[in-house]
C-alpha cells in the first residue's frame, strides 16, 4: 500500500520512490546494511559522533556537500574550462573521492533504527552512492593517465547515478523526515 496520495500532477519520481519503498526484495540488502549499522553504532560515544553529536541534528547530510560540491565543480571545470583546468578538475575528483569514506560512515550510522520502508530507500540510496564513488575512482585513474576525455564522461556518469543517490537521501530526510537529531530539540519550541 502506498503511503502518497495519487493525483493527476504527481510526478514520475514520486511514483519510482513508492516502488523502491514497497519492494521486498530490497529486503536482503536491506538486513545485511542494517547489520552492519546496528555493529557501528553499538558503542554509545561512536553513535553520537557519527549520528548527531554536537550539532543537534545528523552529520551525514551536512558531510554530503563535500564530495557532491567537489565532484560537481569538477564537472563545471571540465565542461566549461578548458585544458588548463584539467589538474583543478583532477584535484576535486580526489577530494570527493577521499570526502566518501566520512560521508557513507554517518549515512550507514544513520542507518540504524530506520523503519523497513525507509530502509529499502536507503539501500537503494546506498548503492547508487556506491556506484557513483566507483565511476568517480575510474574517473581520477583515467585523469592521471592522460585520458581526461574518459575521465570526464566517467565524471558524468557518475553525476547522472549520484544525482539519483542524492535524491533518494532527500527524500529520506524530508520526504520520509529521517535523521537522527538530539530528543532535546523534540522539546524545543518552534516559532
Amino acid at each position: 500500500m502506498s503511503m502518497h496520495r495519487s493525483s493527476p500532477d504527481r510526478s514520475p519520481m514520486t511514483g519510482l520512490t513508492d516502488r523502491i519503498e514497497s519492494a521486498q526484495g530490497l529486503d536482503g540488502l536491506a538486513d545485511q546494511l542494517g547489520h552492519a549499522a546496528d555493529r557501528l553504532v553499538a558503542d554509545p560515544t561512536r553513535a553520537s559522533l557519527l549520528r548527531s553529536g554536537t550539532m543537534g541534528h545528523a552529520v551525514h547530510p551536512v558531510l554530503t556537500d563535500i564530495p557532491l560540491g567537489a565532484w560537481i565543480s569538477a564537472a563545471l571545470l571540465d565542461w566549461t574550462g578548458g585544458p588548463q583546468m584539467r589538474p583543478a578538475s583532477q584535484r576535486l575528483v580526489a577530494l570527493g573521492n577521499a570526502a566518501y569514506l566520512p560521508t557513507a560512515v554517518t549515512g550507514l550510522a544513520e542507518y540504524a533504527g530506520l523503519g523497513r520502508r525507509a530502509q529499502r530507500v536507503a539501500s537503494v540510496h546506498a548503492v547508487a552512492n556506491n556506484i557513483a564513488l566507483g565511476l568517480n575512482l575510474a574517473s581520477w585513474l583515467a585523469r592521471r593517465s592522460d585520458r581526461h576525455g574518459l575521465g570526464r564522461v566517467l565524471s558524468a556518469g557518475a553525476l547522472t547515478v549520484g544525482g539519483f543517490g542524492a535524491y533518494l537521501g532527500g527524500h529520506l530526510s524530508i520526504g520520509m523526515k529521517v535523521g537522527s537529531h538530539d530528543p532535546q530539540i523534540d522539546d524545543a519550541e518552534t516559532t
